[in-house]
């Protein structure tokens, strides 16, 4: 398993690093460029879109339409952090914050 998460650790990480560099390039030279320029209305609304896609494939049971959909939605998260200056790095560490935590506690401690 380990070994899976390091190398998914390192696509999603020289994929944050791609999305940052297309900022603030022409849109016309890139579908990243393009979404960055849309503001964070345009990429949350993308997001949203591949999310629901994701949820409609894991509920048709099709595995690799699932995997394809699942592709998507970590490729628009990102854009969308990226647009807000939100780095993988700060959603790993309140990732790392909650390890060995109930989820219906952290939950719970949030409300």
């Amino acid at each position: 398993m380990t070994q899976h998460t390091d190398k998914l650790g390192g696509v999603l990480g020289r994929l944050e690093q791609t999305i940052v560099a297309r900022k603030g390039a022409p849109s016309h030279q890139s579908y990243t460029a393009s979404l960055l320029a849309g503001g964070a209305q345009k990429c949350a609304k993308k997001f949203g879109e591949e999310a629901v896609e994701a949820a409609l494939a894991a509920a048709s049971g099709d595995k690799d339409h699932l995997t394809a959909e699942a592709a998507d939605v970590l490729y628009h998260l990102i854009v969308m952090l990226a647009e807000q200056g939100v780095t993988l790095s700060e959603v790993a560490a309140v990732l790392a914050a909650r390890e060995g935590t109930s989820g219906h506690d952290e939950k719970a401690s949030r409300t």
